[in-house]
């Protein structure tokens, strides 16, 4: 067996089992092996004439979600349109659906996500009708104390040097979290989603290739 059907293999043992907690935590979960199939499994979720919005999410760019609802036929609310960024983050709460990544997640199926302006975070957890997780297996961590030290020392420093034009915090320089209290710190907010109350809400898309932070 080659070295790529060996990988191929452990990705789907291990995204079953990501998928059996999502759907004990009253979340569906779809497993990808590619950027490609992972686009299609989202426009799937997604019906035309939507009003679709998102936070800060790589993973949406990286597989051309973003492209493709830009030139189809949705309505697409797009955040880097920011002559108005509060009405912008505002509106998508009354989304039909929201993008989203997460910057780690647990066998178990826990989703764990760490936010500056906090929009993503509160979208995530209230508003908008349905949320797509779009999520690389690799932030898939064994358990949450893993999940949470992930997010803070491998996505939020990751993040930081994204925004450093904007903000300046002490992980742009070490590469790992100080728990700094600073004005510009990106992580404001904490948000653990061990459930969801609504059936059918939440999609998690989980992608085989490597994606965002």
């Amino acid at each position: 067996m080659d070295t790529q059907t060996v990988k191929s293999s452990r990705n789907r043992l291990l995204a079953d089992t990501v998928m059996n907690g999502l759907r004990s935590r009253n979340m569906s979960g779809y497993y990808t092996e590619s950027k490609e199939e992972a686009l299609a499994a989202a426009l799937r979720l997604i019906p035309e004439g939507s009003r679709v919005a998102m936070g800060g999410c790589m993973s949406a760019y990286e597989i051309g979600l973003v492209d493709a609802l830009k030139n189809g036929s949705y309505h697409f609310i797009d955040y880097e349109d920011d002559r108005d960024p509060r009405e912008t983050e505002l509106q998508a709460y009354d989304a039909d659906v929201y993008l989203s990544s997460a910057n780690a997640m647990t066998e178990g199926g826990i989703l764990v996500n760490i936010d500056g302006n906090s929009n993503r975070v509160s979208a995530l957890a209230y508003g908008p009708k349905k949320v797509i997780v779009i999520c690389s297996l690799n932030k898939v961590c064994p358990d949450l104390d893993l999940a949470l030290k992930r997010a803070r020392n491998t996505a939020a420093p990751l993040n930081a040097v994204r925004y450093g034009g904007i903000r300046t915090v002490p992980c742009q320089k070490t590469g790992t979290c100080a728990d700094c209290l600073i004005p510009d710190t990106l992580c404001c907010q904490f948000l653990v989603t061990r459930y969801s109350r609504h059936a059918g809400r939440i999609h998690v898309i989980l992608v085989g290739e490597a994606l965002g932070f």
